[in-house]
């Protein structure tokens, strides 16, 4: 069966505030986004470590900081700080029209 591939809309681009963050279900895969600095990065929404929910991590530059175990990774690859071959999934996002897109594999 062949992969597709769906932008999908996540909210209006106004209702993420700057390093405001917004947990989802899109697609069916935990994703938090996350605003810095005018961009907006779309990860997984769980360490690989523990699997703890990253959305109460502290955001420290581009590196979120996992809540359980202090773990970093930076937003815009999803590498873990210290090793990169250990990494969140990221995905590509689009703002358009005043709204949040994610581009989700299916």
């Amino acid at each position: 069966m062949a992969e597709t591939a769906t932008w999908h809309w996540v909210c209006n681009a106004d209702d993420l505030a700057e390093d405001g963050r917004l947990a989802a279900r899109v697609g069916g895969k935990p994703i938090l986004f996350i605003k810095h600095l005018d961009q907006v990065y779309a990860l997984e929404n769980h360490c690989p470590h523990l699997g703890c929910a990253l959305t109460r991590g502290a955001l420290e530059g581009f590196f979120l900081r996992c809540p359980c175990h202090d773990w970093r990774f930076d937003i815009r690859t999803g590498a873990f700080e210290y090793a990169r071959e250990i990494a969140l999934q990221t995905y590509p996002v689009k703002i358009e029209e005043g709204a949040i897109f994610v581009h989700i594999k299916e």
